[in-house]
């Protein structure tokens, strides 16, 4: 085994129940994409890998449709810990020399797994990746970062590459490969290690508190402008005058005069 994409089947967000709306993100087809290509450069069959129950099958249908010629899918649920996903994928991988994943999934969307399989693997890692050219034996990548910065990566064999959804479009499968695809052979197989369920706590955003002194003053709208800055701002405005209406009227188109605002 030299090549393997790694695609997640995960319903879309907002039909988690039906699986007719579920797929691989974006991003996995991307991967799936640069694996179909790198097989066609360098004569290699290319494996496609999932993990999930038996619904998962039409992803891995799909991908043989575009050209994978093996497609295994390792029985657990879909709601298994990213550690322990990598975990059995890299059991069933350990000969791959090129490992292909997206770099989201479309329910958590952590990226954690490929990074996971490269250190089971012991390979070299690419991960966020924007853009890709591949090379024969090596892989030029443009890998995104903080700050709007890039970092060019060359890579070599084994590797885990990672792309993000915008850097490759998979290939249309013709209707010949598609039914020849429904009537393939999905190698099922069972987790070598134990599976665990992903636990997740969902609460609202509550930035750390505080602690500040207590606003100092003689009456309450004293402390209240100390508060709230109020002071502060009325000092940065300029001076603080008492005039009669009409005297207070002039000072003002004076002072927009001076500003600009007014001609005359």
């Amino acid at each position: 085994m030299s090549i393997v994409a790694c695609v997640k089947w995960v319903s879309h967000p907002g039909e988690p129940h039906d699986e007719r709306f579920a797929g691989m993100s974006m991003a996995d087809q991307s991967a799936l994409e640069f694996a179909l290509q790198q097989g066609e450069l360098l004569g290699q069959p290319v494996t496609v890998i999932t993990v999930g129950p038996a619904g998962a099958d039409k992803v891995l249908r799909d991908a043989l449709a575009c050209g994978a010629t093996r497609a295994i899918r390792i029985e657990a649920p879909t709601t298994a810990a990213g550690t322990d996903v990598a975990t059995a994928i890299a059991d069933h991988i350990a000969d791959a020399e090129w490992v292909w994943c997206g770099d989201y999934s479309l329910d958590r969307g952590a990226g954690s797994v490929p990074p996971f399989i490269a250190a089971h693997l012991g390979a070299e890692q690419a991960l966020g990746v924007i853009a890709v050219t591949l090379l024969g034996a090596t892989v030029h990548a443009t890998r995104r970062l903080d700050g709007g910065r890039r970092e060019l990566l060359e890579v070599t064999a084994p590797a885990v590459v990672s792309v993000e959804g915008a850097t490759a479009r998979l290939r249309r499968a013709g209707l010949q490969h598609l039914r020849s695809a429904a009537a393939a052979t999905i190698e099922v197989m069972p987790a070598t290690t134990p599976i665990h369920r992903a636990e997740f706590m969902v609460r609202p955003y509550r930035p750390r508190a505080r602690e500040l002194p207590a606003p100092t003053g003689e009456s309450p709208l004293d402390r209240l402008r100390v508060l709230t800055d109020a002071a502060a701002a009325s000092a940065a405005r300029g001076e603080t005058v008492h005039l009669a209406p009409a005297d207070a009227a002039a000072r003002i188109v004076h002072a927009l005069r001076d500003w600009g605002y007014r001609d005359s």
